[in-house]
């Protein structure tokens, strides 16, 4: 390698995941805190005495601070790659600043991380169109609902968590839109750039690949489904105790809590790659071509004549579900497990081996 590099991250989000990959692979690692959460990178995963990923924490008072010029003038003298994550797109809260202010060398192709939001355009929509990848049906109007559908809206009090309800009426989309924006857990103005969805009674799984541009390689490293907090509580209580939970005014939350690895029929997954290829195909046809990292969202839904993968959302970046190397399908093409953060490592070292760091970083 050249001279020694520095995998930089921000300290939320797969922070852990990305710093015991690079680690593994013999990078320093740094990661990038906001004061009052640095404990777990500063205290507990700091390495000493050959245990710990985390060589160095870098404090700032706000997340933000990370645009300052002489924050990234720090950066860039360290010899950093920067490795984005969703948390690093929800704090910085400001896609212009990423792509045109942000001078750091970041993993991956920084121009398509803005695609994972909705409420822009161009956005994941229009990727999935350009290769006809199906996904669930939209309504551009609430009068228009004709079946069961989940409501996606950003919250009031954080604007970087959606709040979710379902309706299977218009009627129904008024009344609960009341009911949330009264209780203040939504804004009005906020429901009407939501989405309205069909609701997709299947089985989550979460395809996380990574394409390698050295390597010109498709692959699946794992795949994983979400744990939400009392929609997971709920499902477990008898029908009765959820109506009685729904008769208090209880409100179903969609909140992650966290992943927990899944396996899926090995005849799947000739159809996942096939829908993981045709995304790839969409994002250069975008101008905004895969690097590294991205995931697929998906619900699994019965035949006939087959079993169908449906897309629900994208993820244009590191996966937040470390546990993924835990399943079989890294393994099946190396030989060993690999998380996603080793595996965005060996892509580094395999590019700055071949002089071809430009095929690798925004």
């Amino acid at each position: 390698m050249d001279k020694q590099r520095t995998i930089a991250v921000l300290g939320s989000h797969s922070a852990l995941d990305v710093c015991r990959g690079a680690k593994d692979e013999g990078f320093k690692t740094l990661v990038i805190c906001q004061k009052g959460r640095e404990k777990t990178y500063q205290k507990y995963y700091a390495s000493k005495d050959g245990l710990g990923c985390v060589d160095e924490v870098l404090l700032l008072n706000n997340f933000r601070d990370i645009l300052k010029p002489q924050i990234q003038k720090e950066l860039i003298k360290r010899n950093v790659i920067f490795i984005p994550h969703r948390s690093f797109e929800v704090y910085i809260n400001d896609y212009n600043a990423i792509e045109k202010k942000f001078k750091v060398p970041m993993f991956g192709n920084r121009f398509l991380l803005k695609y994972e939001e909705r409420g822009i355009k161009p956005n994941q929509y229009d990727l999935l169109d350009s290769e006809k990848i199906r996904y669930p049906k939209q309504f551009n109007s609430p009068k228009d609902i004709d079946r069961l559908c989940i409501i996606k809206v950003l919250e009031k009090e954080r604007g970087f968590e959606r709040a979710f309800f379902l309706v299977n009426s218009y009627k129904e989309y008024i009344a609960k839109s009341r009911q949330r924006i009264d209780k203040g857990e939504i804004a009005e103005n906020n429901l009407k750039n939501g989405i309205i969805e069909e609701f997709i009674v299947g089985v989550q799984v979460n395809f996380n690949f990574f394409y390698s541009p050295i390597n010109e390689r498709l692959e699946l490293i794992g795949t994983d489904t979400r744990r939400q907090t009392n929609h997971e509580g709920l499902s477990k209580l008898s029908p009765e105790y959820q109506q009685e939970f729904h008769d208090i005014g209880g409100r179903i939350k969609y909140e992650e809590a966290g992943h927990i690895s899944v396996s899926i029929l090995e005849s799947l997954l000739e159809d996942a790659f096939a829908i993981g290829e045709r995304f790839m195909k969409a994002t250069k046809r975008m101008k905004v071509p895969v690097i590294g990292p991205f995931g697929l969202q998906t619900m699994i839904i019965p035949g006939p004549p087959k079993k169908e993968i449906i897309v629900f959302d994208v993820s244009p970046r590191m996966p937040g579900s470390p546990g993924i190397f835990s399943t079989p399908y890294s393994g099946y093409l190396y030989g060993e497990n690999l998380s996603m953060g080793k595996r965005v490592a060996m892509e580094i070292k395999l590019a700055l081996q071949k002089g071809e760091l430009d095929k690798i970083l925004t």
